[in-house]
């Protein structure tokens, strides 16, 4: 079992195509504020960033913004936060993100998104943390990723234990819940004693 008080969510400055990715960052945040779980995010006020942040504080939920200097104008930094914190590049954000959080979602997002997941999710494979990896699947938006990592598999890029460390669920509901009875790969465990 894995004690959760504090997730990092990745997720798009734009709020996408469909409302339904706006819904189920929304839906997130009222589910982590229920269940007193805390949230540490990008620091913006846009996009789903906005939803997820706005959606923590009107239900009394804790949420970190941690944005860096070169991006509080661009992406507009919501400043409406009593914990924003403001750091010297997207290197310290990443950092300062993973160690306030004992494990990690992605909703729907673009290209930092998938960067800040697949960075996340590399560190597990290689046993740097042991902390639980999330897909937040809405409206399929990430079945396609899905399909080319399955793909990658049966290339022999990625081994399908590495491939099963993703949690993917269309339900925050059964993703928290997932999160909650997440148990490491023995190959992390292995890596983190040093013993292969």
């Amino acid at each position: 079992m894995t004690d959760i008080r504090r997730v990092a969510v990745f997720c798009g400055s734009n709020p996408g195509a469909r409302p339904e990715y706006e819904a189920g960052a929304r839906s997130l945040g009222r589910l982590l504020a229920g269940r007193g779980i805390g949230v540490v995010y990008g620091g913006s006020s846009v996009g789903l960033m906005q939803a997820l942040a706005e959606t923590m504080v009107e239900e009394d939920g804790e949420i970190i913004g941690v944005i860096p200097k070169m991006l509080v104008e661009r992406e507009v930094a919501n400043t409406a936060l009593e914990d924003l914190r403001i750091v010297g590049s997207m290197h310290e954000r990443k950092a300062m993100m993973a160690g306030l959080a004992d494990g990690f979602i992605a909703l729907p997002g673009g290209i930092g998104t998938l960067e800040e997941f697949f960075e996340i999710w590399t560190w597990a494979q290689l046993g740097v943390h042991e902390k639980p990896c999330g897909l937040l699947n809405l409206a399929g938006y990430y079945d396609p990723l899905l399909a080319f990592l399955d793909g990658a598999v049966e290339e022999r890029f990625v081994r399908q234990i590495h491939r099963d460390m993703v949690i993917v669920e269309s339900d925050p509901g059964a993703l928290l819940d997932r999160f909650a009875s997440y148990d490491p790969p023995r190959v992390v465990k292995w890596l983190n004693a040093g013993t292969i």
